[in-house]
């Protein structure tokens, strides 16, 4: 398997979408300086402050296409995937990897699909049931606030304009013990992890974002090949 330049090599490889705590949901449109204002860079914003400038700029968002790396362990497993994300308001998502080619996960407003070229089955899962596994990448389609979806929030700075907001997703505690958030002084995200309880973490970096950008809603559309049966289930691990 050949690697693009920048991207970790795959080690294994059963899909798993843990990024939870957000709706499905990769981030920027300027805020106005007059509305939002940070301290100069030596300092750290209180988390009310910088939570609402991370809320303002994906509530701005129409949509978004960034590449992105996901590495996962635990389970016994460790694993790094990447490729392609394309977000669309309201509550369109696609993901589609680099390796294997056609490998997606599509979020199309109704249901979440998950395929892999050659299996003999699609995953179909209604959206709905996706919410409350969702979280970080609710933030991303602009569908929720910091401050009401995360416990414990605290904010340290990780270099000049560059925070990492920490806080624990609110009626998840039993299972997540920490969110992670690496943010800039405008608002954007650019990593995500997820650490659980189990000991197992999902992480995702976020890289050359474009933001309202044309998407067709045909984008986010999937029609299962011939022969491949839909089955109605939970979320693949």
């Amino acid at each position: 398997m050949t690697t693009p330049k920048g991207a970790p090599c795959s080690s294994q490889a059963s899909p798993r979408r843990t990024w939870g705590y957000t709706s499905l949901a990769a981030v920027v449109l300027a805020i106005p300086l007059a509305a939002q204002t940070l301290p100069p860079s030596n300092q750290i914003p209180p988390p009310p402050n910088l939570a609402k400038i991370v809320d303002d700029h994906y509530n701005h968002l129409k949509s978004l296409r960034c590449r992105y790396v996901e590495s996962y362990s635990g389970m016994g497993i460790t694993r790094f995937e990447y490729g392609t994300l394309t977000l669309k308001k309201p509550g369109l998502m696609r993901w589609s990897y680099d390796k294997p080619t056609g490998k997606v996960f599509i979020l199309d407003g109704k249901f979440a699909w998950f395929y892999t070229p050659g299996d003999a089955q699609v995953q179909r899962i209604p959206a709905k049931q996706m919410d409350d596994l969702r979280t970080p990448l609710r933030l991303l389609l602009g569908h929720t606030q910091l401050t009401k979806e995360l416990d414990k929030i605290e904010v340290v700075a990780e270099g000049p304009n560059i925070f990492r907001i920490t806080g624990v997703p609110k009626g998840m505690e039993a299972r997540v013990k920490r969110l992670t958030l690496h943010v800039s002084a405008t608002g954007r995200i650019s990593q995500m992890k997820l650490e659980e309880i189990d000991g197992s973490t999902t992480e995702f970096t976020f890289t050359d974002m474009t933001e309202n950008i044309p998407a067709a809603d045909k984008d986010f559309k999937f029609t299962p090949p011939p022969g491949v049966t839909v089955v109605n289930g939970t979320q693949p691990i």
